[in-house]
């Protein structure tokens, strides 16, 4: 069955500025610029001149004709949108903790010759083994400051962030063993926004 006209709208904050062109969407926040290619999407952008009832400007997201699977695009660039204008106001922030029955876990974090901060995961299950992962673009990490065993990760793209953190607890997978008796790795315990704080 075809749909013959859906859309969705997203708000835009007062200090936030969004630039869409041929589908490459840039926001702009107080926090930084961020920018996300849409181009293999078809959907059509438009800036209506009338604002919602909070005086915020919105950005409507249309698609003529579409099946119902291009209609469920929709939603999915509505999210992403909604992921950027919230990078840009408040960012992103996961707490990992180090988790460990006999050998703890040693890590340490240092940048790499392009400036990009590198996790260095040693003595997991006591293996020779030097595990390195590099974070993506704009994501910072550091320990956490008065909790023992616990990274942080921060920064404005929630894509950046999340991934950095699935490297870092793929990374640990136990392997060969019995994953219900073998518990050790680095997992995410805690989501949220640095602003929130």
């Amino acid at each position: 069955m075809k749909y013959l006209f859906s859309e969705e709208t997203v708000a835009v904050p007062q200090d936030v500025k969004v630039h869409i062109r041929s589908r490459i969407v840039s926001v702009e926040g107080p926090r930084g610029k961020l920018t996300k290619d849409l181009s293999h999407i078809a959907v059509t952008f438009s800036l209506p001149e009338k604002k919602d009832k909070d005086g915020k400007q919105l950005i409507k997201i249309e698609i003529h004709h579409g099946s119902r699977k291009n209609v469920a695009t929709l939603r999915t660039v509505k999210s992403i949108i909604d992921n950027l204008i919230t990078g840009v106001t408040r960012g992103y922030k996961y707490k990992m903790r180090y988790v460990y029955a006999h050998f703890p876990i040693n890590v340490n974090i240092e940048k790499g010759d392009d400036g990009v901060q590198m996790v260095e995961i040693r003595n997991f299950l006591g293996e020779k083994l030097v595990r390195h992962v590099k974070m993506q673009e704009g994501v910072t990490v550091e320990p956490s400051k008065g909790v023992k065993d616990q990274i942080e990760l921060t920064g404005n793209s929630l894509e950046g962030v999340s991934q950095s953190a699935a490297d870092i607890q793929q990374i640990c997978r136990v392997r060969n063993k019995d994953i219900r008796k073998f518990l050790d790795g680095l997992y995410v315990s805690e989501r949220g926004n640095i602003l929130d704080e």
